[in-house]
């Protein structure tokens, strides 16, 4: 049990440091996020990063509700999604993301006064919070993803 703790305090510290890593070349929290998924997955997907780039800030700039809960989403429905005409999206899909915005909500009210990017960035202008709430909210879509069955990067039609 001790090896365990131990094994996810380490997973927890390489999901920050890659986190960091990637905000340190330019990437935003949304796209930090993606790639993260990506590569669980093993792949890249240029297109797909650029895309959730315009979530990031708020909806570019606009202080909106934080990029971050944008990221889950997404993560979210990457993987229970549909993404051709051969796939439908899985039924747990609404409850998977209602589940994210939940905690997400609950995660945010108190330390920092809402979920949108302003009130944030008000609560910690220095973005310490950003990077918290990256990984945490990367960790939560994979726990909830998890709780519906589903484990990102063990099956290959992902």
């Amino acid at each position: 049990m001790g090896t365990n703790a131990g094994d996810e305090v380490l997973e927890l510290n390489e999901r920050v440091l890659e986190a960091a890593r990637l905000n340190g070349v330019g990437y935003c929290c949304t796209q930090i996020m993606a790639i993260m998924m990506l590569r669980r997955m093993g792949r890249e997907n240029p297109d797909l990063v650029r895309a959730v780039g315009g979530l990031c800030k708020g909806i570019v700039d606009a202080g909106e509700t934080c990029g971050v809960l944008f990221g889950g989403v997404c993560l979210i429905s990457l993987i229970l999604g549909k993404g051709s005409d051969d796939e439908t999206a899985k039924d747990d899909l609404p409850f998977a993301i209602h589940d994210l915005a939940e905690w997400f909500e609950r995660q945010t009210r108190g330390p920092y006064g809402g979920k949108k990017c302003v009130d944030i960035l008000t609560a910690s202008p220095d973005k310490k919070a950003c990077l918290k709430l990256i990984v945490g909210t990367y960790d939560k879509a994979l726990s909830i993803l998890e709780s519906y069955g589903v484990r990102p990067g063990d099956t290959v039609n992902e």
